[in-house]
């Protein structure tokens, strides 16, 4: 352990353990004889992961809602909700590079026992509701693709662990590229669905500018609530802190500070190619239902069925179930990566990734295809809802603790979070508590 490390570790109610993701863990080296762009190219790749989770079936439901309802007026909240994610996804960067631990080390470390398993349990819960809405959006997918019935689609859901298991033995950079490529794909599936729709350009520029009618309209501002609350992902968080570490970035200072730089210019980059691609949902909505007429418009497999007649074109709605199934395929990986993190992390309990996978997808499977084969499509929509709703209420539980840690010069040593920046992260972790506290309450009240 290097001496940082080590005085840093006296913040802390336990020492590090074992690194997070041991097998891949440092396992992608820097060079410090290259040049900084090369350094930074090498970095590159985590924060590719980490925006998967911010364009899950779940927040295509609510921004295909938000532009078919009211058009681009909403695109100012999606931009408000990508630059919160970019400000807390620097933290888990931070954290990590920091202090040598992700945030479920970090808890487990921190807290007592009796407050750990809790927070441990949370999150568990987290990852299943996300793994619940990417089974629903694979077959969903599957079906628009292929015209599997959304019962069988949701089993063959299951089968995605053999991908995850070969790209895991290839090496780390391999579920890099694997990721980016399908996320390269879904940017040309959408561009396409753009340039059909032919969206109103100046209408767009204006909307990502707010106004008051987004506070004054009681269903606006709902909507406005739901991008907010389903946008920042729990197991993002605990995600992102652990592959991190996969980097060798060394152990001194001024290598940690250049590596949190680093890290936060993927990250950041990433995010805005996410806030690109969820605008581009809304963009597509808006374009295509608000400008016909279409306002009611939020169920993906609705949106597919209706993009033939009105683009003009039979390959539009192939192209959504193709962005759809990708980004189901996507999320399944970092799903995987993030259970794995959360179980390792809080209960330093290993499994191997397939038999974690396995536990984790058949527990999302078993309400999914009850579900779908008890209720059909409308029921996978209301379910995708309630796993938004379920990762609402868990989000605070892992903000507050991460804007708490790096936030904390015991714990952070040098790298410690500066107060600007700290007190801009507890202002969202407020703004988020209570935007979630509104959609839970909406949610009972019906």
């Amino acid at each position: 352990m290097d001496v940082l490390s080590s005085k840093q570790d006296s913040g802390w109610r336990n020492k590090r353990g074992e690194a997070s993701l041991s097998d891949v863990h440092r396992s992608i080296n820097i060079s410090s004889s290259g040049s900084r762009w090369r350094r930074l190219a090498a970095f590159a790749g985590p924060g590719y992961l980490v925006a998967v989770g911010y364009m899950d079936p779940g927040n295509w439901a609510t921004s295909l809602a938000g532009g078919s309802k009211f058009g681009y007026a909403l695109l100012a909240v999606a931009l408000l909700s990508n630059l919160m994610a970019i400000v807390l996804q620097s933290l888990c960067a931070r954290l990590a590079i920091a202090s040598g631990r992700d945030l479920a080390q970090a808890c487990r470390d921190a807290f007592p026992k009796w407050v750990s398993i809790p927070l441990w349990a949370l999150a568990e819960i987290a990852i299943i509701a996300t793994d619940i809405a990417e089974v629903i959006g694979t077959a969903i997918g599957l079906n628009l693709i292929f015209g599997i019935p959304l019962e069988l689609g949701v089993l063959i859901t299951a089968l995605d662990v053999f991908i995850i298991l070969y790209l895991q033995k290839m090496g780390f950079r391999w579920v890099e590229a694997f990721i980016i490529t399908l996320l390269g794909v879904i940017a040309v599936c959408f561009a396409i669905q753009i340039f059909l729709a032919d969206p109103q350009w100046g209408g767009v520029i204006r909307g990502f500018f707010p106004t008051t009618e987004i506070v004054t309209n009681p269903e606006m501002l709902y909507l406005a609530l739901g991008i907010l609350g389903a946008t920042v992902m729990p197991h993002n968080l605990y995600l992102h802190s652990g592959i991190v570490q996969t980097r060798n970035y060394g152990h001194t200072l001024p290598e940690k500070k250049e590596a949190l730089t680093f890290a936060t210019i993927d990250s950041t980059v990433a995010l805005c190619f996410a806030l690109l691609i969820n605008a581009s949902i809304l963009i597509l909505a808006a374009a295509a239902f608000n400008s016909t007429g279409r306002t009611e418009v939020a169920e993906l497999g609705e949106a597919h069925s209706l993009l033939a007649p009105l683009l003009g074109l039979a390959i539009a709605p192939t192209l959504f179930g193709i962005a759809l199934l990708c980004c189901g395929l996507n999320s399944t990986v970092t799903a995987t990566l993030a259970g794995q993190i959360v179980m390792e992390g809080f209960l330093k309990m290993k499994l191997q990734p397939w038999i974690r996978r396995l536990i984790t997808r058949g527990i999302a499977i078993i309400p999914a295809a009850f579900v779908t084969i008890w209720y059909g499509d409308a029921g996978t929509a209301e379910l995708l809802i309630l796993t938004q709703v379920v990762l609402s209420l868990q989000l605070s539980f892992a903000v507050f603790p991460l804007v708490m840690f790096t936030a904390s010069k015991a714990k952070m040593g040098e790298l410690v979070a500066p107060i600007w920046l700290s007190g801009i992260a507890w202002l969202i972790a407020v703004v988020i508590a209570g935007l979630n506290v509104k959609l839970l309450v909406d949610f009972v009240s019906g």
